[in-house]
């Protein structure tokens, strides 16, 4: 997830016409949940595993390996890798009604030849997962969620600072070998029940780097061959090929158009409830009146939060907007009742978070549909899936929501009629 909160992830599905594929994409919605924080690390997922180190430089999967003993960190890693999720996260995924689970991994999984320092070993969890979830009828969505470089500059790419995968063409060139080495391994017919998409590069941001569109845009072009045709007969195959939107409000190729809105920064978490789910709304206006687009919209990653209060959401050790502590400002304590745990949440929040929830499902399901961020975190209940169930702002059956409760709202009124 990016380190803003406020934020939804537009994901493009790429496929050909009428192809055979492991989930009726279009005429079922998605409704699933990100497992964030598990095979690659985010320092406001799992702040625990960060505070313990001790050492403050210590920022993301990179510093993570790099500052400090590397058997002890790998020793804390496994644990994590084996704890954080297991077949019983997967059985409870299901129970809520949910039919996907996307899965961020890192490019280290497979690769570090490049000689960086982080811990690998995560693989065979995920091969466990999707065993996992072929056993409970999830569909995977597989996320490359940091590449060689680094696309974004952010934690969750495994390393905080420059941008520089599009620098290196042998940055890409190892990025299009592991797109390679996923597609070839999940298109086998073993894989037929869970996996059903590869996602080639999460957020990749041009605002940190003037060449990364461009560089994203070819990557998509010469990948889709490496998705749809995996085998050595050049047979199509039956996975989706999944790219984000780069952040652009702009054409990305000739024949594929954005719906993304930014709904983040300073004058975002400033909002009113109200104003949050108006914002939504017209957002699932405009997927609706872009239905048409043999192009799809899955939108892979939004929550119930209203803020960027969790704790180390914008890096570890940075701040918040909301609370003005954002980068060492003195903070005015009004993040308090807007995360952390359920109990401190008052009635009048966990209903925005229940209608936000209601009016975000309404617009996602004008495309493709929606995959929550994220399914759990350790100390931030407002991000997290389980937490709203249990909470009560979260329904267990994501098809029975309450829109009857929320008929004043125009944005529910206008969806709901015309759905």
């Amino acid at each position: 997830m990016k380190p803003v909160a406020l934020s939804y992830l537009p994901l493009l599905f790429l496929a050909s016409a009428h192809a055979d594929l492991r989930f009726p994409y279009g005429s079922q919605p998605v409704r699933g949940v990100n497992l964030g924080g598990w095979l690659v690390l985010e320092p406001w997922i799992t702040p625990s595993l960060f505070d313990s180190t001790g050492n403050p430089k210590i920022v993301d999967e990179w510093t993570f390996g790099e500052l400090q003993d590397q058997h002890v960190a790998a020793r804390v890693l496994h644990h994590h890798w084996s704890t954080f999720y297991t077949e019983d996260d997967f059985i409870a995924i299901a129970k809520a009604g949910l039919n996907h689970v996307r899965i961020p991994i890192g490019y280290w999984a497979l690769d570090t030849s490049g000689g960086e320092p982080y811990i690998s070993g995560q693989y065979p969890y995920l091969q466990d997962a999707v065993t996992w979830a072929g056993n409970h009828r999830l569909k995977v969505l597989i996320d490359i969620h940091g590449v060689p470089g680094s696309q974004n500059g952010f934690d969750n790419s495994g390393h905080r600072g420059p941008a520089n995968w599009a620098n290196d063409p042998n940055n890409i060139a190892r990025t299009k070998a592991v797109i390679t080495t996923l597609t070839q391994e999940f298109s086998k017919s073993q894989y037929s029940n869970s996996v059903t998409a590869i996602s080639l590069i999460n957020e990749p941001a041009p605002f940190k780097s003037q060449n990364i569109l461009q560089a994203a845009r070819q990557l998509y072009l010469d990948s889709y061959s490496l998705v749809r045709k995996p085998y050595s007969d050049n047979r199509v195959g039956d996975l989706v090929m999944v790219i984000s939107d780069a952040f652009q409000a702009l054409e990305l190729l000739e024949w594929l158009y954005d719906r993304s809105v930014p709904v983040h920064g300073h004058a975002e978490v400033a909002k009113s409830y109200n104003e949050h789910i108006s914002t939504m709304c017209q957002v699932g206006r405009d997927i609706q009146n872009n239905a048409a687009s043999n192009i799809g919209t899955l939108v892979g990653e939004w929550s119930t939060a209203s803020t960027d209060c969790a704790k180390y959401l914008n890096g570890y050790n940075v701040g918040s907007r909301y609370d003005k502590s954002f980068n060492g400002g003195k903070p005015d304590g009004s993040c308090g009742p807007k995360t952390g745990s359920t109990s401190g949440f008052s009635p009048e929040y966990k209903t925005f978070m229940r209608q936000y929830y209601e009016a975000q499902v309404a617009s996602w399901e004008q495309g493709l549909g929606w995959i929550y961020w994220a399914w759990k975190n350790e100390d931030a209940d407002d991000w997290s899936y389980k937490a709203g169930l249990d909470g009560g702002w979260i329904p267990y059956d994501p098809t029975s929501g309450s829109m009857a409760m929320f008929a004043a709202s125009e944005c529910i009124v206008y969806l709901c009629s015309s759905g």
